[in-house]
């Protein structure tokens, strides 16, 4: 069992499609234990677990894909590998979206859970995994606080030229229709990262940053403020994704509904049997996909290309909102 001092901290990232994990100590910035289970809500869900010193689990077949099973997988295997009870001083929970709502992280209590709750329209595929993560680690660990941190709070910076829509203004006054942005706390930590490389202060450096996983967002970055990005009110919005189809016509709504489809049926579509699954038909991982391509699978190299020319054009188009550009940074899970 790992011995240390009380002042760690261990942190939630409910993703679409996983979940990773760490228990970290902020002031060395050291980790005592991190993971990631991947393949959740699909074939064969699997967990790697790893202490500071070895590793715990490898590519360990989870018995259930779903998501409430993962977090309870992850914390038992904390309570028997660390003694968090007298060692934590805190939970951070990573948050998709926060709307208007939250301009930066806040302490998690009924409220804010209501408010993430009420969030789930805009964010189908994460807050509710957000908000299992959160109620489930509250459970287990009633007297630490828990802290959100959201993804859209990042982009609260962005002028009204960036995230407004072109559409009547009282859909925005009313119901908060906007562009709010996702993966913030990705594109905020890379573009910090990036001054700290080129020895640069935070405010001098314009940066276009590309968060590629299977979720995946194009930010601009000035002064280490957001002033454009990619995904809109819901991360369905942008560039191809692993399940989302990103950018689309919104008349294939009217079209579709004319053929027989519902609203609700292709909304699932478009966030869940969509992107790089929906073009190549086998996977949306694109570790799978590029074997394929290798091997010859046509429709796989389609999607490899499709996702490419989307994301080298949105990076060009983010560009306009800068007046130079210092670095153009790559990171996510691709």
């Amino acid at each position: 069992m790992i011995k240390s001092k009380q002042n760690n901290i261990l942190v939630f990232n409910c993703g679409s499609s996983s979940i990773k994990f760490m228990v970290i100590n902020p002031d060395s910035e050291k980790y005592l234990i991190k993971g990631i289970a991947e393949n959740l809500n699909a074939e064969n869900p699997m967990i790697s677990i790893e202490l500071s010193h070895k590793s715990l689990y490898k590519d360990f077949i989870l018995a259930q894909n779903d998501y409430k099973f993962a977090i309870e997988f992850i914390v038992n295997t904390l309570k028997a590998q660390h003694n968090l009870l007298n060692s934590l001083s805190g939970i951070g929970h990573r948050v998709v979206h926060g709307g208007e709502k939250f301009t930066k992280s806040a302490l998690i209590d009924n409220q804010v859970e209501q408010a993430i709750s009420e969030c789930i329209p805009l964010a189908p595929l994460h807050n509710p995994a957000n908000l299992i993560g959160i109620k489930i680690a509250k459970k287990v660990f009633p007297n630490i606080p828990h802290i959100a941190a959201f993804d859209t709070s990042f982009h609260q910076t962005m002028d009204e030229t960036a995230y407004l829509y072109p559409v009547p203004f009282e859909w925005y006054t009313k119901h908060q229709v906007r562009r709010y942005g996702f993966h913030g706390t990705s594109h905020r930590y890379v573009s910090q990262q990036a001054a700290s490389f080129f020895e640069k202060d935070l405010s001098e450096l314009s940066v276009i940053t590309a968060h590629l996983g299977n979720g995946a967002s194009v930010t601009a970055i000035s002064g280490g403020k957001s002033v454009d990005t990619s995904m809109g009110m819901t991360p369905l919005e942008g560039l191809v994704m692993g399940t989302r189809s990103g950018d689309v016509d919104p008349g294939i709504f009217d079209y579709l509904t004319t053929k027989g489809h519902s609203i609700q049926e292709i909304n699932q579509v478009l966030n869940k049997k969509s992107g790089l699954l929906g073009i190549s038909d086998i996977s949306h991982d694109m570790r799978t996909l590029c074997d394929a391509a290798e091997n010859g699978h046509p429709d796989a190299s389609l999607a490899l290309e499709v996702f490419c020319f989307k994301a080298a054009k949105y990076i060009a188009s983010m560009s306009a909102s800068l007046k130079h550009l210092d670095a153009l940074i790559f990171t996510g899970g691709i």
